[in-house]
């Protein structure tokens, strides 16, 4: 039989593993981060040209541009997409600029990484601005299997310890 003292020892052990479980856990969910692009007129430039910004992102994600008319083209070389690190270190500001915009033209952002997806919309015409937007989970099942069992390997320690010692 375990003394007072083992029991009280074991006890704060157990306490300290089961709350390195819950960070572990939370860090689990938090090892990803996505948010929904905003797109607008740029109207900083010396051309017609359209700005996505989205405030939060991690892992970096890829930026690609499209169009409803010009279906298929390749905006790479007219459009630039740059990545800042946010004040906590740890997520990205994504700010993509496409320049030489047709008016009367649909045209999408989309934002993507392994995690997640998002696409901001916007057609401009001489009297109006449409926009929407949208985000999509590509792989939300995996990261949550991955975290919730490390999780219950962290809880499940200390009543190993507890178990070998009777």
């Amino acid at each position: 039989m375990a003394s007072l003292g083992q029991v009280i020892f074991w006890s704060i052990i157990s306490i300290i593993i089961i709350l390195a479980g819950a960070i572990v856990f939370i860090i689990g969910f938090g090892i990803s981060a996505f948010s929904i692009p905003e797109v607008n007129v740029d109207y900083n430039a010396s051309s017609e040209s359209l700005r996505c910004e989205a405030p939060r992102w991690f892992p970096q994600p890829t930026v690609v541009w499209a169009s409803q008319v010009d279906q298929g083209a390749n905006f790479s070389e007219v459009s630039n997409t740059s990545f800042e690190l946010n004040s906590e270190n740890v997520t990205m500001k994504v700010v993509s600029i496409l320049y030489n915009v047709t008016i009367n033209n649909t045209y999408s952002c989309m934002i993507e990484n392994n995690i997640a997806k998002a696409t901001g919309d916007i057609k401009v015409t001489d009297s109006e601005i449409k926009r929407r937007s949208h985000l999509q989970l590509l792989n939300s099942k995996a990261s949550l299997r991955v975290s919730a069992s490390s999780a219950i390997d962290w809880v499940l320690l200390p009543l190993c310890f507890y178990l070998m010692l009777k």
